[in-house]
């Protein structure tokens, strides 16, 4: 059992997956949205939730602690000058993963992770951010779509006509 066992391993050494997620949050911060295979999305999200964190609070120490993880003093000022007042009224949830298919080498899954915008928009959500209800097709709308159906049949016999 996997008692207090946080985390992936991802088949790497301790040093090479702390650096793996250095250059990975890192990357996501600079260009906003990476390409990357799927577990090591949902691990570097994490991350990226936790910087953001850092960025809202402000502090010298919270900078010197992002400094430690970002190692690219340009990344952490964006981080703490645009990012962190962009999600201020967010209370987490900064990042959004997308699967977009396999890869060709290797057949791996692979996901695009990227910060969420500013608005709050989110897929599958409208503006106020409340989900949209599914209504039930009335009868009306049965009945029409009842005589809309195509058979073959019909087809055939219009074809022959």
């Amino acid at each position: 059992m996997r008692h207090l066992k946080k985390g992936r391993k991802l088949n790497r050494t301790s040093s090479h997956r702390s650096a793996l997620m250095r250059n990975l949050v890192t990357s996501l911060f600079r260009h906003e949205r990476i390409r990357t295979t799927d577990p090591k999305a949902k691990e570097v999200r994490g991350w990226a939730d936790w910087i953001i964190g850092l960025g809202k609070e402000g502090t010298l120490h919270a900078r010197r602690q992002a400094l430690g993880v970002v190692q690219d003093e340009i990344v952490v000022r964006k981080v703490f000058d645009t990012l962190a007042p962009r999600y201020k009224d967010r209370p987490g949830g900064y990042t959004r993963i997308a699967k977009i298919g396999r890869r060709h080498g290797d057949n791996a899954l692979v996901s695009l992770i990227e910060l969420v915008p500013a608005d709050g928009s989110v897929k599958g959500e409208t503006s106020s951010g409340a989900k949209k209800a599914r209504s039930r097709p009335t009868q009306k709308a049965k009945e029409e779509s009842a005589k809309k159906k195509w058979s073959p049949r019909q087809s055939a016999k219009k074809a022959s006509a």
